[in-house]
């Protein structure tokens, strides 16, 4: 093990998957000898040569028309959009494309492209670089979303991601690059993509979120904890497809549920999971379920983006409503 940042670990599974595999490319907006606006792939292209890692023009339709050229050619791409509120430029390559040829093909043709983009707010970004739209991919059928919220995971989900021969866009969260830091395995490995985890265990109520909303989480267990409330966090990981089992598994533990998302509030995660649970497991439930979610208005700018946020309290208030419900 070694300590790492979320955003080094993220560099790591990068450099590890480029050794691997020479059919591995890394491309997108100044990604090459700058390393990125975020420097996620700063001295890739130093170490691997401008053949393999490289700049694109700032068009992002031309990086997802690129990938998808490139696995007909059984090149493994690894696009970067710089920040996902710039995905509507390539969206019809994602879904009109990436995630429809390997049904088109019957099977017989991959897509084993990952798009990584940062997301999510607490940085103070300019407009449209905070946005939060992973209900608005995750609707997409034939891909893969997968969210992040640790370093480990974020290494080890990369990789997976990479060898994955269905597109998967692979989000990391803005503000945790540089301020989440964890023990990361040393070397190659990978973590299974779809599964949840509980990074908290707990039985009086569950804790369900992902991506930038579980350290929101599991702060409010801490808090919990000192309150005699033991709350278990399940972070999803992968939120298309959900992992129903893990969830299932979690509200038969405790029979209440909050569930925690930094996006709006409206037709998002949340609401998926909201419904599984409803179908599969309401006679697990002994209260309405509980939902964290950011106001549905458009991002707001910086100066009042501290209001607009979920916090941790937010959380604790409404794991006591759930928890006193009577």
């Amino acid at each position: 093990m070694a300590v790492k940042s979320y955003i080094d670990a993220v560099r790591e599974a990068m450099d590890l998957a480029l050794e691997k595999d020479n059919n591995v490319l890394i491309f997108g907006e100044d990604v090459g000898k700058n390393g990125g606006v975020f420097r996620a792939t700063d001295g890739l292209q130093a170490k691997y040569g401008e053949d393999r890692v490289f700049n694109t023009p700032l068009a992002e339709s031309g990086i997802g028309g690129l990938a998808i050229g490139l696995t007909t050619q059984d090149y493994r791409p690894i696009m970067e959009i710089q920040f996902f509120g710039f995905v509507f430029e390539v969206m019809d390559s994602i879904a009109g494309q990436m995630a429809r040829n390997r049904y088109r093909f019957n099977g017989t043709r991959n897509m084993p492209i990952v798009v990584r983009s940062p997301y999510g707010g607490g940085t103070k970004t300019p407009e449209m670089h905070a946005d939060n739209l992973e209900g608005m991919v995750a609707q997409i059928p034939g891909i893969r979303v997968v969210m992040p919220a640790n370093p480990a995971d974020a290494k080890g989900l990369l990789l997976s991601a990479v060898e994955s021969n269905d597109p998967v866009v692979f989000l990391e969260n803005i503000h945790l690059y540089r301020s989440m830091k964890g023990d990361v395995p040393q070397g190659y490995y990978t973590t299974p993509l779809d599964k949840a985890a509980v990074v908290h265990e707990g039985t009086d109520v569950s804790i369900i979120s992902y991506g930038g909303g579980v350290p929101v989480a599991l702060k409010a267990a801490e808090e919990l904890d000192k309150n005699g409330i033991s709350a278990e966090v399940l972070d999803l990981r992968t939120v298309s497809p959900l992992d129903s089992q893990a969830i299932g598994d979690t509200v038969t533990k405790t029979g209440r549920v909050v569930v925690v998302q930094e996006a709006q509030r409206m037709a998002g995660i949340g609401a998926s999971i909201m419904s599984e649970i409803s179908e599969r497991f309401i006679l697990s439930l002994k209260a309405p379920i509980g939902r964290i979610a950011a106001p549905d208005s458009v991002y707001p700018f910086g100066q009042a983006e501290n209001d607009w946020m979920i916090k941790s309290d937010d959380v604790v208030a409404k794991v006591m409503e759930v928890v006193n419900y009577d």
